[in-house]
């Protein structure tokens, strides 16, 4: 079987000849590109698919939105200087600002000065988000179906749940904790109104070309726990997933920190499957305690490799063990993808990757009811 046939036939719940394997491999694409070893425009070019078929990988993950972002009635700058990148947005309510910092030994930004800093920046995000209009943008779905074929599927983006995106993005855990507590009247009606916006714009991303539909939300159960999720995120969650199985598609989510919190919180809401799980060492929960831990869902449970075992701080050995391991368990019954948990990185190995879909080959058929 091809690995678009593999996975499209454990997320409608078919038994396929072996568990699909499928790696996110955009953060080691975009360190060789910062480092001169691959062209500018790699990760959109055919080369880029070619080099997953080369490396024995499903393609899936390209971090796309199928949408514009129109800020309206308010006054945006944005500019750099150095490492820095800043953006202003200057609305009736108040001025807005951000700073995110390029790391070059990392190959990544991080936000140095979040957009909302406290409560008296809420009028001002409310104001934008009551601003923002959204146009559908279909031209890439449409370039990566062309261009994946049989090597995966075509993924785009939900905004991510209004509690998210300030967690992530604008505001910080710390910021958002605060306000929540000191201020929460404004808080919740701040999410009310990041909500409308975020619809409007999830609307756009159900109707795309794309075939599977996540909401990016980088979640992790010390960061956000069941009070948080159950009072700001499951009803975002739980309209959005049935209105993505209403049109035909799947929906999934991104997991990849700790797993004990909210796994069954998260399974319960209705995705088809989770993605970027993260097993013990390096997370709380080994593969084999997942199901358990799901509830009575059968949601589809995506990773099982740990970034980190695709460098040479852990050994040969070592790798090998733990995947056979997690195919092993994964063989079992088919409600897994192998994937990585949550990314390559940039000193990844392109060895480890490849040996990945060899050890699959030996190990991997799929055999329900094998002890």
């Amino acid at each position: 079987m091809t690995p678009r046939e593999r996975v499209l036939m454990v997320l409608s719940g078919r038994r396929p000849d072996a568990v699909p394997w499928f790696g996110d491999l955009d953060y080691w694409a975009t360190s060789l590109i910062s480092r001169g070893l691959k062209p500018a425009d790699f990760k959109t070019s055919d080369s880029y698919i070619q080099w997953h078929r080369e490396l024995g990988v499903g393609f899936y993950l390209q971090g796309y939105f199928p949408f514009k972002t129109i800020i309206e009635n308010c006054d945006v700058k944005e500019w750099r200087n150095g490492y820095d990148r800043f953006r202003q947005i200057e609305t009736p309510r108040g001025t807005l600002r951000e700073r995110w910092r390029w790391l070059p030994d990392s190959f990544a930004e991080a936000p140095a000065e979040h957009l909302v800093k406290s409560a008296s920046d809420l009028a001002a995000y409310r104001y934008l988000h009551q601003n923002i209009r959204y146009e559908p943008d279909y031209d890439f779905a449409e370039k990566r179906r062309r261009q994946v074929g049989e090597t995966g599927i075509v993924l785009g983006y939900l905004p991510k749940s209004p509690f998210m995106q300030m967690v992530a993005l604008d505001a910080g855990i710390m910021a958002v904790t605060e306000m929540s507590a000191d201020a929460a009247d404004e808080f919740d009606e701040t999410i009310t109104a990041v909500r409308r916006s975020h619809d409007r714009a999830a609307v756009f991303a159900v109707d795309s070309p794309a075939e599977v539909l996540m909401i990016p939300e980088n979640l992790s159960s010390e960061v956000v726990g069941r009070r948080f999720y159950e009072k700001y995120m499951r009803v975002y969650h739980e309209t959005w997933t049935q209105r993505i199985g209403q049109a035909g598609k799947y929906s999934c989510i991104h997991l990849d920190g700790t797993l004990r919190g909210l796994l069954g919180e998260v399974c319960s809401a209705g995705f088809t499957f989770i993605e970027a799980m993260t097993p013990a060492p390096v997370g709380d929960l080994e593969v084999r305690e997942w199901a358990a831990w799901s509830g009575t869902s059968k949601t589809v449970l995506w990773g099982g490799l740990p970034g980190v075992y695709f460098t040479d701080k852990v050994t040969d050995a070592e790798f090998d063990r733990h995947v056979i391991g997690v195919l092993r368990v994964m063989r079992r019954e088919p409600r897994y993808v192998l994937g990585v948990a949550d990314q390559v990185p940039p000193d990844g190995l392109e060895y480890r990757v490849k040996r990945v879909g060899r050890l699959v080959e030996e190990y991997g058929a799929v055999e329900i009811g094998e002890p």
